[in-house]
C-alpha cells in the first residue's frame, strides 16, 4: 500500500531516481557502516564515505584486507583503496572497484565538516531519546 503522495511506489521509478540521482546525493546513498569501537564512540551508526578514511573491507576480491581510501567513485557507485590493486597485461596497476556497502570503517578522516554532521546527527538522537521530560509527566497528573 502507498504511504505517501509524494513519493512514486513505482519500481520502475525508484530505479531510475537511484541511477540518475546528482552527486549530491549519491554520496549519501554511498554511506559505510562504522566499526564497533567508533559507533560507541560518536553515537552514529554510518557516515558516508570519504577520501582518508581507513576501511577494511568484508566481502568481495579484498576480504579482510584494510587500507585508506584512495578515491570515492560515485559515477561507478564503488571506492578504491590503496592496498587493493590489480596488475594488467602491459604491467600497467589499476585499483579494484569495491562497494561501499562491503566495507566498515575502522578511522575516520575528521574535519571541521564532518564533525558537525557527527554533533547534529547525535543532538538528532538524543531528542528523539529523551521525548518526555519529567515536567511533562508531572503535568500529566494534574489534570
Amino acid at each position: 500500500m502507498k504511504r505517501s503522495d509524494k513519493v512514486s511506489s513505482s519500481r520502475r521509478k525508484q530505479r531510475k531516481a537511484h541511477f540518475t540521482a546528482p552527486s549530491s546525493e549519491k554520496r549519501r546513498i554511498m554511506s559505510c557502516r562504522l566499526s564497533k569501537e567508533l559507533k560507541e564512540k560518536h553515537g552514529v551508526r554510518s557516515l558516508p564515505i570519504r577520501k582518508n578514511d581507513e576501511i577494511k573491507i568484508l566481502k568481495g576480491k579484498g576480504k579482510n584486507k584494510s587500507g585508506k581510501v584512495v578515491q570515492v567513485y560515485r559515477k561507478k557507485w564503488c571506492v578504491h583503496v590503496d592496498k587493493i590493486q590489480r596488475d594488467k597485461q602491459n604491467g600497467q596497476s589499476v585499483f579494484l572497484p569495491i562497494k561501499p556497502s562491503y566495507c566498515v570503517i575502522e578511522k575516520l578522516h575528521l574535519n571541521k565538516d564532518r564533525k558537525s554532521l557527527i554533533e547534529r546527527r547525535t543532538k538528532d538522537k538524543s531528542k528523539s531519546k529523551n521525548k518526555h521530560t519529567a515536567k511533562d509527566v508531572n503535568m500529566a497528573g494534574v489534570n
